[in-house]
């Protein structure tokens, strides 16, 4: 028997292949299948089934995809009603993959449906857990995602997880191996820890969830803090339940390449959103006007669903030169799947070519402390558990994931410095403030970390993020 974690950082979410005798199973897999189609050729073995351990709302699986290319039937746990053809399990129900066993556990709250399938191994043991997103590591899904007006409360699905993990995954032996649907990063849950991989006894000592006295004291812990999920959820909840376009169209489709001198005209007619996947460094040298700025390498994909919100919004890219595929791969992953095209050559094409371009003011920490006064303004766009954890005294609080709201509240007759933790978030606010006019501002390389470094400025008293939460 094998059992490999396929991680996927920048969602935080893992991916589960396993492998007994010549026969594989594979759990919550990603949009893009190819990487499981190759271990299964690699290993020479036959997929006998995808398991859903719910409709994810955070990525859009690569289930539909993966059957249609094996053949083997998409499984779900009791009451999920996915609007294609797929095995909906009974609560304890067992299915055999060569000499091994997984038994469907049915453990509602996070979604009705949400189902922790448990693996036996060869010799009738009770090996490991693969928990979706009902349990992870320091936590336990948030139960407020399906809610239904006038019916189910967050605090009645809060009181269902209580159930759930307390008749079916407490009993369980301690030394049973947890693998979760996500870690820490992920918006999920609250309080994930930073390891994707434990056994159920420490859970059972370390998860503050799995250690209430009662069912009052669960959901109101499990509540507390909760901040609202990013609006593109409940998109991606849709096409994981209803399906979807296959990535093979979506990647022909934006895999072309647009010329420089076409580039502005396609954006008009096609009304996309010009989005700038470079990194930060060389974005706020040189971009193309009302471009936004969202790095391929840091949270690309969450950033883009928070922010951009409409998977159906037409998207046009520039990027860095060769990572084409690499970006439209990451857009579906959630649900992005309307890219009509990429700017040919890049921003250094649309230079040499002659058009405007546009900057951001960036400075280094050192600049900022020499150039920073008791009158000077300050935006932070790090998260309020961030802000609230330390920040420099007076600084306004201005969550990134609320800039459609706190943008239209801007002077822009009054100059202010922008920062986030190190960079990466605050030329997104940048890129986006720009789009909207407001100019009047100075981005700070190296946000709060660099600026800490400095010792030049009054901050508030550190306290742990995870009390503040």
């Amino acid at each position: 028997m094998k059992v490999e974690q396929i991680y996927t950082g920048c969602l935080a979410q893992g991916a589960y292949y396993i492998v007994s005798e010549n026969e594989a199973a594979i759990i919550d897999p990603l949009r893009e299948v190819k990487p499981y189609l190759d271990r299964l050729e690699k290993d020479n073995v036959t997929l006998k089934y995808i398991f859903e351990t719910h409709f994810h709302a955070d990525f859009v699986s690569g289930h539909l995809d993966l059957s249609k290319k094996t053949g083997a039937p998409v499984v779900y746990g009791p009451t999920a009603q996915p609007e294609f053809e797929a095995t909906i399990a009974e609560d304890e129900q067992i299915f055999e993959i060569g000499k091994v066993k997984i038994k469907a556990l049915h453990t509602p709250g996070h979604t009705m449906e949400s189902t922790t399938y448990l693996l036996i191994d060869e010799n009738g043991v009770e090996t490991a857990i693969f928990t979706g997103d009902t349990l992870f590591l320091g936590d336990v899904g948030r139960p407020d995602l399906a809610q239904k007006a006038g019916s189910v409360t967050q605090e009645d699905l809060a009181g269902i997880l209580y159930e759930s993990l307390h008749s079916k995954i407490m009993p369980l032996d301690d030394s049973i191996t947890v693998y979760p649907a996500h870690g820490a990063g992920s918006a999920c849950g609250k309080n994930m820890q930073k390891e994707t991989v434990d056994i159920l006894g420490n859970q059972k000592r370390t998860n503050y969830a799995l250690n209430q006295p009662d069912k009052e004291s669960f959901v109101r812990e499990v509540l507390d803090g909760l901040t609202a999920p990013p609006k593109y959820f409940g998109m991606n909840v849709a096409m994981n339940k209803g399906g979807y376009e296959s990535l093979d169209i979506v990647m022909d489709k934006g895999l072309t390449p647009i010329e420089v001198n076409d580039f502005e005209a396609y954006a008009e007619e096609t009304g996309a959103l010009i989005l700038d996947t470079r990194s930060p460094v060389e974005f706020h040298k040189g971009f193309v006007p009302n471009s936004v700025n969202i790095g391929l390498k840091g949270d690309f994909a969450p950033w883009v669903g928070t922010l951009i919100v409409d998977v159906k919004h037409p998207l046009l890219l520039i990027v860095d030169e060769g990572t084409e595929e690499e970006a439209i791969t990451r857009l579906s992953r959630v649900g992005f799947d309307n890219v009509v095209g990429y700017l040919n050559g890049g921003f250094e094409a649309w230079k040499n070519g002659g058009k405007e371009t546009d900057e951001v003011k960036r400075i280094s920490p050192t600049e900022f402390a020499e150039q920073f006064n008791v009158s000077s303004k300050v935006v932070d766009v790090r998260k309020i558990s961030e802000y609230s954890a330390e920040h420099i005294d007076n600084a306004y609080n201005k969550p990134l994931d609320l800039i459609s709201d706190w943008v239209k509240t801007i002077d822009d007759s009054e100059h202010f410095f922008l920062h986030c933790a190190g960079g990466y978030r605050s030329m997104i606010a940048a890129s986006i403030l720009n789009s909207h006019g407001i100019r009047n501002f100075t981005e700070i390389e190296g946000g709060f970390n660099g600026i800490k470094k400095t010792e030049k400025f009054p901050t508030t008293d550190f306290v742990c993020q995870s009390k503040v939460i």
